[in-house]
């Protein structure tokens, strides 16, 4: 007899569940009845958490971005710092973007909900993994902070993104490299004076 699962075990079966049945028949085609099978429960278990699939379908996402988030890395540089995570998230990530995205695009049509309030950094915590970095380089001396607003914080990895779906494949190093050192450091470094 398979063990009962309860408590935060049981919401992590379900949000999987209906991630996989995300990824596998995108939002036209989802349904709670296709996640109550996939999870192996029944529907009031479901319907207690989430009143809609819209809802069930937000979870699921929030709760992928979270599991994700990559490690900050921390080389004493921002240049290496940014290039190294810019580096793992095309390496790792380029599939899942491209199928997010493409899911996502569905969704907005069925609710008219934007991509942008479904993946807020702040919601799923990347910012705050991300600031981290950021963080770090003002202290260095190597970023001003009046400069390095929301927005050009956001900028390397927005281009990043916008390489990937233009492409749906991983970006080549140089494309890294000239977002790093020919967009975002010029933006950021403090100038003399």
């Amino acid at each position: 007899m398979a063990e009962r699962r309860r408590g935060a075990a049981l919401e992590k079966a379900l949000l999987d569940a209906a991630w996989e049945e995300l990824t596998e028949q995108g939002y036209a085609r989802f349904t709670m009845d296709a996640v109550v099978k996939r999870a192996g429960t029944s529907p009031p278990v479901l319907y207690r958490r989430w009143s809609d699939r819209d809802a069930l379908a937000r979870a699921a996402l929030v709760h992928r971005l979270r599991e994700l988030v990559l490690p900050v890395p921390d080389t004493g540089s921002l240049r290496e710092d940014l290039l190294t995570l810019l580096r793992e998230i095309n390496a790792t990530r380029a599939p899942l973007t491209t199928t997010l995205y493409a899911h996502l695009a569905a969704h907005h049509q069925a609710t008219g909900t934007r991509p942008a309030d479904l993946t807020d950094p702040v919601t799923t915590g990347r910012k705050q993994a991300v600031d981290v970095l950021f963080d770090r380089a003002v202290e260095r001396g190597e970023a001003d902070p009046r400069r390095l607003t929301e927005r050009a914080r956001s900028l390397p990895f927005d281009l990043l993104r916008q390489e990937l779906l233009s492409h749906f494949a991983p970006v080549e190093d140089r494309v890294l490299e000239e977002i790093v050192d020919e967009i975002f450091l010029p933006l950021v470094t403090p100038r003399p004076g």
